[in-house]
């Protein structure tokens, strides 16, 4: 992790440089992610509790699965990619968009795509990156978040306020 490279972008999401990831965090460069809502056949979705080894935001609760876009990479394939590496799931193609998110300080200054997939399992979850994980009806995560929003992950806050889950 520690010679991880990010794209840096400017105001219109367009590469104007690259950087190590400790650098781009410390200095507040605008960069990329992608958050990815995993929701089952009963509308529930699957939301992921941090391990404590994550350098942000370790033991709070995230989307179903969250990452940085690498450098050189696309949303799409960074979408792919984090499916396969946090949750065990393999798909051909990136799942729905869903909205983006520009810059602000509740997303560590990235630029975000909010994709959802439809899944029902398996998930085999990353322990360097999961602690662990839970299935939510969506009116159940509206009460735990209102009761208890220091547990979430600010991005994932905001994200989940914005979603239309229709």
């Amino acid at each position: 992790m520690a010679d991880e490279y990010f794209d840096v972008v400017n105001a219109r999401d367009e590469v104007v440089g690259r950087a190590l990831r400790r650098d781009v965090h410390a200095r507040k460069l605008w960069h990329r992610a992608v958050h990815i809502l995993v929701f089952d056949s009963a509308g529930r979705v699957f939301l992921q509790k941090r391990s404590m080894q994550k350098d942000m935001s370790p033991g709070l609760w995230d989307s179903s699965c969250a990452g940085h876009v690498d450098a050189g990479e696309n949303y799409d394939a960074a979408a792919v990619r984090e499916l396969h590496e946090e949750l065990g799931i393999r798909v051909a193609e990136a799942p729905e968009r869903w909205l983006k998110l520009s810059p602000r300080e509740e997303t560590g200054w990235e630029f975000c795509w909010m994709y959802r997939l439809r899944h029902d399992g398996p998930l085999v979850l990353h322990p360097e990156e999961i602690e662990t994980g839970e299935w939510l009806a969506p009116a159940e995560l509206d009460r735990k978040i209102a009761a208890r929003p220091e547990d979430y992950c600010s991005a994932f806050r905001l994200i989940w306020s914005l979603a239309d889950r229709k």
